[in-house]
């Protein structure tokens, strides 16, 4: 029976090795973003704002997730031109579903709607996609797909070293007019829906010059050769009746889903959103930063066309503070030793990163943990955050440090109370030289400040402050310093995790995996 099902194996193994090969381009049209969209609705909302304000943009910070995926829906149903998004995750639930629901109506509206999703991250099923492209007013191309189309997870590992690169990201554009940007992939779990996990995340509402910057990207990204129609990959079109099943099922969920707390929920926010009618934006220059596409068929050490290249090319100096938020923080030796000239020119460098028990991707701590006590002695703030709820439930929604189960996704990096980024790079060697992001540094001191009073002066609260204490033997340890409402409390060993989970990531960092994570 063994000897049978290794036979097996290899033959499967062979098949899909002799199969794996991805379709030429020939017959996929090149498209562009359309420029003659000042008439729409949204041009004529913008504008006016955008003649007060030459040369700047607009921004609008999004740490609530029902807002956030307000934003995206309300973009979806204004939009009378174009409708862009490009993301690495799209999940079929509740909230992936209704701004799929808003996006099939635009397309109805004579919209020309363009979907970009990395192919691995995503996972969609082909046949969805197939139905949703067959729409004449939507296309759907995936970056960097797999080859083989019925055995996915065998052509990953067949494929692993070219699909290992992914692009991680998170765009939406109306009518080249507006644009969100940020950390949020579109699911439940991003936009306060699920009952599992709570991502603390943060995007940016933009509009003004640079919005066609972020069209200009997506462009680059759609036509790029990594980007294949999926009715390419398939080798045939939707069935005749497919995308009428899937409008027929779509809109059942949609009015199944009518009366359920999150629903109900998000058309309260809209309320109140509508009667509020304006909406704060800061002011200020942007500087869209973006990986070239290409970047994943080049060296992970070749840095042209890297985000991060453009990035130390703004020469950003702090003089008194910076705030790094990352999810996924694997400093490396370069950036303890960035961190460390920082706080001795006398830069106070406070980061907060996901604590063990509140991160979602364990072997990234297993990463980050090696680079703690440097940190530390480098003379770093250190925060972990905490998965346990707030007790204030109304803080807990305005917060981008999230809630119950929550656990830290957003990317951000404030400097001096006077310019942001809002993006979604993680501090790790997988976004850094790996994966393609896309992020906005917004010189605006306002939203800066927004970002940093809304975070530091509760990091006590919901994250763990780490220290480094000398024992009475002369040898040192980190410990664990949690402000509980009866005062201080030093945890001596990483807290709200198993000891069998603390010895795994001990057990993952010994291994030579740091530069995939």
């Amino acid at each position: 029976m063994a000897t049978f099902r290794g036979l097996v194996a290899v033959l499967l193994i062979t098949l899909v090795s002799a199969c794996a090969s991805l379709p030429p381009q020939t017959g996929r049209t090149t498209t562009h973003a359309l420029t003659d969209t000042d008439s729409t609705r949204l041009a004529t909302a913008f504008i006016p704002q955008e003649r007060e304000h030459p040369d700047d943009s607009a921004f609008h910070l999004l740490p609530n997730g029902v807002d956030a995926l307000l934003a995206r829906v309300v973009l979806a149903e204004t939009a009378e031109r174009t409708l862009d998004l490009q993301y690495y995750i799209w999940h079929d639930d509740l909230t992936g579903r209704h701004l799929a629901n808003a996006v099939l109506k635009a397309a109805d509206r004579g919209v020309r709607v363009r979907v970009l999703l990395d192919d691995l991250g995503t996972g969609a099923d082909d046949k969805v996609l197939l139905a949703i492209s067959s729409h004449p007013n939507i296309e759907v191309r995936l970056f960097n797909p797999i080859a083989s189309r019925s055995f996915k997870k065998l052509g990953t590992v067949l494929e692993f070293s070219r699909v290992n690169r992914r692009m991680h990201n998170k765009a939406l554009i109306a009518d080249n007019q507006a644009a969100i940007l940020g950390g949020r992939n579109i699911g439940d779990e991003y936009f306060g829906a699920s009952s599992e996990v709570d991502f603390g995340d943060l995007d940016v509402l933009t509009f003004g010059p640079v919005v066609h910057k972020v069209s200009n990207a997506f462009d680059e990204f759609w036509n790029s050769d990594a980007a294949y129609p999926i009715a390419s990959l398939t080798g045939h079109a939707a069935e005749p009746d497919a995308l009428p099943a899937y409008r027929a099922k779509l809109t059942a969920f949609v009015a199944a889903e009518h009366d359920s707390a999150y629903v109900t929920q998000v058309r309260a926010r809209l309320r109140d959103t509508l009667q509020a009618r304006d909406t704060d934006f800061s002011w200020g220059k942007a500087t869209l930063l973006y990986d070239d596409p290409a970047k994943i068929t080049r060296s992970p050490d070749d840095p042209q066309g890297h985000l991060l290249s453009q990035f130390n090319a703004l020469s950003i100096e702090p003089a008194k503070e910076v705030l790094i938020i990352s999810p996924y923080f694997v400093p490396g030796k370069k950036g303890v030793a960035w961190m460390r000239a920082q706080t001795r020119r006398g830069v106070r460098v406070t980061v907060l990163t996901n604590s063990l028990a509140a991160t979602d991707v364990a072997a990234v701590h297993a990463g980050y943990q090696r680079y703690r006590k440097d940190l530390l002695d480098a003379g770093v703030h250190l925060y972990e955050l905490k998965p346990a709820p707030d007790k204030d439930a109304g803080e807990k929604k305005k917060s981008i440090l999230g809630s119950s189960k929550a656990s830290l996704h957003a990317k951000t990096y404030v400097f001096d109370r006077t310019s942001i980024f809002i993006g979604s790079m993680n501090l790790d060697p997988r976004s850094i030289t790996l994966n393609t992001e896309i992020g906005v540094y917004c010189e605006s001191a306002p939203l800066a400040a927004q970002v940093t009073d809304g975070v530091e002066p509760k990091l006590d609260q919901l994250a763990w402050r780490l220290e480094t204490r000398t024992n009475a033997n002369g040898t040192s340890r980190i410990v664990w310093i949690d402000t509980a409402p009866d005062g201080k409390v030093s945890e001596l060993d990483e807290p709200g995790v198993s000891r069998m989970k603390r010895v795994g990531i001990w057990f993952l960092g010994l291994l030579p995996i740091e530069s995939q994570l």
